[in-house]
């Protein structure tokens, strides 16, 4: 089956909840054959597991929880290998594994920072190098990278961990975005901005280990901390819907080979990372065109 069919096998990374959940039922409900990349399907995410089959059941649509831990490449090849054994193919990558932290960037250790790097930027790679040789092999696919608003928006305090480590994961769709596009292979970045609402994102973020020196940021700047939640949700829209984001996830399955944008904002806090992203990737365009590269620009790439 060609890139530009119906009906397409889709991996999620990080699916237990949040937009990674909302993006398989979203999927799954256009018609395609879904897998939901979880940790611990057993133990701690059972219960999600059990409602993603109850999902399945009721909407009739064909889900299936895999386990996926992106922190090991053991497990993403386990993981690829399911879905091709079982299906003989995988069409669509959605990296959407992700963990947020909060808190004084000087707090956090240098091992928590890569801890954090292994999960938003490593684990990509893991996912990537389990599933591109057959995408390749296959002369179509499709890579969706579920990045964020705060790579060039924002960007308030207390998120720097986060923030670098998906500026990160940024910068490796957009090269991925090149190498693989001769292979037939799409890339698409879905830019989420300030949801407070609907995810696990606040509720789960992680804290920094040193709380001598977290205590000193807090002193110096009182409350901002532990008020930046109330101070972005304030920005945010009443209506806003997270899983606008999981619509537009599969709104770009559905779109061919080729027509796919490069970015997909969906921000109804409006922190300027649309109108930012619209100048780096166009100065990124008119370089590929100085250098030759014009036939390593995707479509989103032409302006």
């Amino acid at each position: 089956m060609s890139d530009d069919d119906t009906g397409k096998v889709i991996l999620v990374t990080g699916a237990s909840s949040g937009i990674g959940a909302l993006s398989v039922r979203a999927l799954a409900r256009a018609g395609h054959t879904v897998y939901a990349g979880t940790r611990r399907t057993a133990t701690r995410n059972a219960s999600a597991v059990a409602d993603l089959t109850r999902y399945g059941t009721d909407h009739q649509v064909d889900v299936h929880a895999v386990e996926l831990d992106v922190t090991s490449q053991d497990s993403a090849d386990a993981a690829v290998d399911r879905v091709l054994a079982e299906r003989g193919r995988l069409d669509v990558i959605v990296h959407n594994a992700g963990h947020m932290v909060l808190g004084a960037a000087e707090a956090f250790t240098p091992e928590r920072l890569a801890n954090l790097y292994d999960v938003n930027v490593l684990g990509t790679q893991r996912v990537n190098r389990a599933a591109l040789p057959t995408l390749r092999e296959q002369g179509s696919g499709l890579l969706v990278w579920i990045g964020s608003s705060s790579t060039r928006g924002g960007c308030p305090p207390f998120l720097a961990p986060y923030f670098a480590a998906k500026a990160a994961m940024d910068a490796l769709a957009v090269s991925y975005a090149a190498e693989v596009l001769p292979f037939g292979i799409d890339t698409a970045i879905v830019v989420p901005g300030v949801f407070t609402t609907g995810t696990n994102h606040f509720a789960n973020a992680g804290a920094p280990a040193d709380a001598d020196r977290a205590e000193a940021y807090e002193r110096r700047h009182g409350s901002l901390r532990g008020d930046l939640g109330e101070r972005l949700a304030a920005l945010v829209p009443a209506d806003a819907d997270v899983a606008e984001v999981a619509r537009a996830v599969a709104r770009l399955v559905a779109m061919e080979h080729g027509t796919r944008p490069l970015r997909t904002h969906i921000d109804p806090s409006r922190d300027g990372s649309e109108v930012v992203c619209a100048v780096a990737d166009r100065v990124r365009a008119d370089f590929f065109r100085r250098i030759g590269l014009d036939s390593l620009l995707t479509a989103g790439s032409s302006l």
